[in-house]
């Protein structure tokens, strides 16, 4: 039980993140797209590969999103992103 209250302690914490990311003024145009079609796909009822294909169906989105967070991640300059988790830390 304690594992899944640090994942989701984890989990809260990095969506902090992202948001402050997304709303950060030197965050680049880029990664503020990938980061929104993330979230965006994520969140969408609709998918690139229907949910009702056995596995496919699942992994599509157990790969798109963390790879387009990973994606955004790598445009977003180190002071910024470190600034945003320094901020997330402390709203926790």
């Amino acid at each position: 039980m304690r594992g899944l209250r640090v994942w989701k302690a984890r989990f809260r914490r990095e969506l902090g993140v992202y948001r402050r990311v997304l709303g950060h003024p030197g965050t680049p145009r880029a990664a503020r797209w990938l980061l929104g079609l993330a979230v965006g796909y994520a969140l969408s009822p609709v998918d690139l590969i229907p949910d009702w294909i056995p596995l496919l169906g699942q992994l599509d989105d157990l790969v798109l999103v963390p790879l387009l967070v990973w994606l955004a991640l790598r445009r977003v300059p180190g002071e910024v992103l470190a600034e945003c988790r320094r901020e997330a830390e402390a709203e926790l």
